[in-house]
This record gives structure tokens, C-alpha cells and sequence, in this order.
């Protein structure tokens, strides 16, 4: 099984490649990232979290688990103005959390794993999951979406917990 990498190793910081087309390589990997993100267990995973430098990212925040929505490229295409707060996480930095403010409805369009693009809305935790997952994607931690204080907290008590 494929494993989170600490932070900070450069994948996390990098924006991941673009996945061409939907394969069973890539469904391999979709299928990687769910046992992940259940053994966690978590609401999302993408792939640079396993050192994977590719678009790809699921996100399941059912109550019963098992419905997890596989996404290729995606793309945030509308946000709503209303928020919503949620503490967040990563893996990829255990230990440590902050609340952040996020829009609370997104449309996002991206490849499904029939590899058709797909537009669908998120609302809730879903739309917190995906949101974060999409940062990842490109790049960004969710600590980079506080101020400079209260990330450098975060990133010196993590790094205590070491």
C-alpha cells in the first residue's frame, strides 16, 4: 500500500501534472487513494499526498462510507458566497488542525472514472473536502490559507510533535 509522505517533501508543494486519460493505472491509484483516506479515516485524499504527481483526488463524506466521487483535474467553477467553517487537517503533518472558512457550495468540473467530464455541486463537507483536495492539487497546504502568526504556530508545534 502507498503511504503519506511527511511534509515537507517537494510534491506537496508542486502543482500536479495533468492526468491525460482515464486508464486502469489511473483507477488503480483512485482505488489506492480510497484505502488511504478510509484507514485514515478521512473525507479526502489526493494523490501528491502519496507522492503522486497527479491531478487526482477522491473525497467521501458519507455517514455510511463507500461513496466516495473520484475526481481528474479538477476545477472549482462557481463558489457560493455563504461560508462555512471546519477544522481541517493533513496527514501529511499529523498532530495538528486549524478552523478555516470556506466557501459552503462548489460547482467543480473534472474527469469521472469513466472519463467524462462531469460538472457536479458540493455542499457542506463535501464542498470543504474537495476544496482542500483541489488545494493540494495545486500546491497549497491548508495551513497557507492562515495568517502568518497562526501558521507559524501551527508549523512549530507540529514540529515539536515530531
Amino acid at each position: 500500500m502507498r503511504r503519506i509522505v511527511p511534509w515537507p517533501h517537494p510534491v506537496l508543494r508542486t502543482p500536479a501534472a495533468e492526468v491525460a486519460e482515464i486508464c486502469d493505472d489511473i483507477r488503480v491509484i483512485w482505488d489506492d487513494l480510497i484505502r488511504v483516506m478510509e484507514d485514515m479515516p478521512g473525507v479526502g485524499l489526493a494523490a501528491v499526498q502519496l507522492g503522486l504527481d497527479l491531478r487526482l483526488a477522491v473525497v467521501d463524506a458519507s455517514h455510511e462510507r463507500g461513496q466516495a466521487i473520484k475526481l481528474a483535474n479538477p476545477v472549482l467553477i462557481e463558489r457560493s458566497d455563504e461560508m462555512r467553517d471546519h477544522e481541517e487537517a493533513s496527514p501529511n503533518l499529523p498532530g495538528v488542525s486549524a478552523k478555516l472558512s470556506r466557501p459552503a457550495r462548489v460547482t467543480v468540473q473534472f474527469l469521472n472514472e469513466d472519463g467524462q467530464e462531469e460538472l457536479r455541486d458540493f455542499e457542506g463537507l463535501w464542498s470543504t473536502s474537495v476544496q482542500h483536495q483541489i488545494d493540494h492539487l495545486n500546491g497549497t497546504m491548508y495551513f497557507d490559507n492562515l495568517s502568518r502568526t497562526r501558521r507559524a504556530m501551527l508549523l512549530k508545534k507540529a514540529k515539536k510533535l515530531r
